[in-house]
């Protein structure tokens, strides 16, 4: 193979890892996860002694004993446990040798340019079922007109936070607001019947936004030793159960419960 060749090679792999490692952690996978990822699939391309740093904002890889190195940005980071499966998925075909390198990156980025996602409907099904269901679990406590009231608040909010997301590029200011907007729902129903209890509504709705996934992954990087990436994802986990908090907590300052 002549030089040229060598480095066209290495820049394909380059390309394909960084390309998985990035939707991975979009998706919302772990570090290590990412990482070891990404070595698998050098190390099945033919790749001797690849290096990889993972972080939830960027991603570092060098090939060539380190001569060849680039790093790709991680912008926008969300919880699609799909997203990372299909490409652990491609990873394993890949390295079972059912695809080749050129079939990989394509794959790979037809992932990329078809983020896999569930239906609004499906998420707003979802959202109604859980917000009923875990103000259950977590207040030990059913009532037949809570129950239905958790779920209508959190849909509505869930609705909200979509919309918000889809205009804004400020992560924790769509919390803030959907999470207003379940306070305000919630202090409505209240005045139309006196028989509900807000705390059980809001507790139930407020589950659909609570950054629980990321909890457990910042821990579980924290546990594999990635300190930075646990540190960063708990912080951020922090501030996004302090934007739904907080949101309701304006509300109920202002307009009472």
């Amino acid at each position: 193979m002549t030089t040229q060749e060598n480095e066209k090679f290495y820049q394909e792999v380059l390309d394909i890892c960084l390309t998985a490692g990035r939707l991975m952690i979009e998706g919302g996978s772990e570090m290590y996860r990412v990482e070891d990822t990404m070595m698998r699939i050098a190390h099945n391309a033919g790749v001797e002694d690849p290096r990889v740093f993972a972080t939830p904002t960027g991603i570092f890889m060098s090939l060539d004993g380190g001569d060849l190195m680039q790093m790709k940005q991680v912008r926008d980071r969300n919880i699609n446990l799909e997203l990372v499966d299909r490409v652990n998925e491609l990873s394993r075909q890949f390295a079972n040798r059912k695809i080749n390198l050129t079939q990989l990156r394509e794959k790979i980025i037809e992932v990329a340019s078809d983020t896999p996602t569930y239906p609004l409907w499906l998420q707003i099904l979802g959202a109604a079922t859980f917000s009923a269901t875990l103000m259950v679990l977590f207040m030990d406590d059913y009532d037949w007109v809570d129950f239905p009231a958790a779920a209508v608040v959190g849909t509505i909010g869930y609705v909200f936070y979509v919309y918000f997301k889809r205009y804004t590029n400020i992560r924790f200011l769509s919390e803030l607001m959907a999470a207003m907007v379940m306070g305000l729902v919630t202090i409505g129903i209240h005045a139309l019947f006196k028989q509900t209890v807000v705390d059980n509504i809001l507790i139930g709705a407020l589950m659909t936004l609570v950054p629980g996934l990321a909890i457990t992954n910042a821990l579980r990087d924290l546990f594999m030793g990635d300190l930075l990436s646990g540190v960063v994802r708990m912080f951020e986990a922090a501030l996004t159960a302090l934007a739904l908090g907080g949101g309701v907590a304006i509300v109920i300052k202002f307009l009472g419960a």
